[in-house]
């Protein structure tokens, strides 16, 4: 299981690139050099946080992205709901509809326990936290 989706990987590392180089806007041609992914993939990346209000874009020549929040405003749940949908680990394999032990499993209780320590853990996260861990 990952935790992170190839999207919301590639999305983080192209917002923390980008956050170091506001207010200036950063083309997309510097984004993916300095991620290593295809400019296809990683326009459709930006176009969506783009249209979620995480980034502004500037079309044309000399044109980009720059960040719509400061970095102590963005954060990790936010850009892993936009390419993952809520996180959940406790996810039963037949479905509540079908599971008579639904509410009384213990494994579901027991993964249940820890989702809810990761989730908090995962809403402490801000995007500046990263660039901190991240030079580049």
């Amino acid at each position: 299981m990952k935790l992170l989706k190839k999207e919301t990987d590639y999305a983080i590392r192209a917002l923390i690139f980008i956050a170091k180089k506001t207010p200036s806007i950063t083309a997309v041609s510097d984004i993916d050099k300095q991620i290593s992914v295809s400019k296809p993939f990683l326009r459709k990346i930006l176009q969506n946080l783009n249209k979620q209000g995480i980034l502004i874009s500037q079309k044309g020549k000399g044109g980009g992205f720059v960040l719509a929040k400061k970095p102590e405003k963005l954060f990790l749940k936010d850009i892993m709901k936009i390419f993952q949908g809520d996180l959940q680990l406790n996810n039963c394999i037949f479905d509540k509809k079908i599971c008579q032990n639904h509410k009384t499993c213990i494994l579901r209780n027991k993964i249940s326990s820890i989702e809810k320590t990761l989730l908090s853990e995962i809403e402490k996260i801000k995007l500046s936290d990263l660039m901190e861990q991240n030079p580049t």
